[in-house]
């Protein structure tokens, strides 16, 4: 198959597969999901993405068809059915079908899940991005279907030739992106945002943790502002798509640029991990 459609065990190609128009997804976006990076066949940290996934089904009490050793088997299994190996894999939850009505219906969460053919972002070239003040609402921590303002972030992104939206709350400080975590280097330590409701817990942010301990990099979990942003030596991006990749341009001006040697050391180590897991 060259790309792969699942819908409550039903299987095809994407642009062939349909589902029910009484889907909570289709009236409410009442789901979650996430998201991860396959490499010869073989998905990298599929124990942490399924693991934030369950967490995010509890937290919107959406009761998963499957255990999580269940999806992790399907996952591995599905993979195993496209033409190459090297995959975006995308799964959700939504909360049942049902005719339009906000209280939940009974029964358990319809189970989707898509794959097609996508490279890893290698991070070697940097990337230019703008800025926007985050008005998402207060529960970013749950990795739910309700894009709208992403989608939005992102095609403010594109439309200025840009690879990301950076986010910003009121007084500045920094939250996260459109679709990535943001995070500085300053002095040779690494500044991210705390794990609090206005961030998704990155995967990618996790392995860029790892990393520093493996490197013996300094980490500080907490908050920053976008006057320290364009200060830093460095501002780097990870995601499960862009590992980590480093900013060059903010709203038209350079930033960055100050730490390269660091910078490499930590891009390097993380796509070592990446490619040693999926060989």
């Amino acid at each position: 198959m060259k790309t792969l459609g699942y819908y409550n065990g039903h299987i095809d190609e994407i642009d062939r597969m349909t589902v029910p128009m009484n889907d909570r997804a289709c009236w409410f976006g009442d789901g979650v999901y996430d998201a991860q990076m396959a490499r010869n066949y073989k998905l990298f940290a599929l124990d942490e993405h399924v693991a934030r996934f369950f967490r995010s089904a509890r937290a919107v009490e959406m009761e998963p068809p499957l255990t999580e050793e269940e999806l992790k088997a399907l996952l591995q299994d599905l993979v195993r059915k496209l033409d190459t190996g090297n995959l975006f894999v995308y799964y959700q939850l939504t909360r049942g079908t049902g005719l339009r009505r906000h209280v939940y219906p009974d029964g358990k969460a319809n189970l989707w899940v898509q794959m097609f053919p996508m490279e890893v972002n290698d991070g070697k070239v940097p990337v230019k991005t703008i800025s926007a003040e985050d008005t998402r609402f207060f529960h970013c921590d749950i990795k739910t279907i309700n894009l709208l303002p992403a989608v939005m972030y992102a095609e403010r992104a594109k439309r200025s030739g840009c690879h990301e939206t950076i986010l910003y709350r009121p007084g500045g400080r920094v939250t996260e992106c459109s679709h990535c975590n943001v995070h500085i280097l300053k002095g040779g330590t690494l500044y991210t945002a705390p794990c609090d409701n206005l961030i998704l817990p990155g995967i990618g942010r996790a392995h860029l943790l790892a990393a520093c301990r493996r490197l013996g990099v300094p980490v500080r979990e907490e908050p920053y502002t976008m006057d320290e942003l364009r200060a830093a030596d460095e501002v780097l991006l990870t995601s499960s798509s862009n590992l980590c990749v480093r900013v060059s341009e903010l709203d038209g001006a350079p930033v960055g640029g100050g730490d390269p040697a660091l910078f490499e050391r930590l891009r390097s180590d993380i796509l070592s991990e990446f490619y040693g897991e999926t060989e």
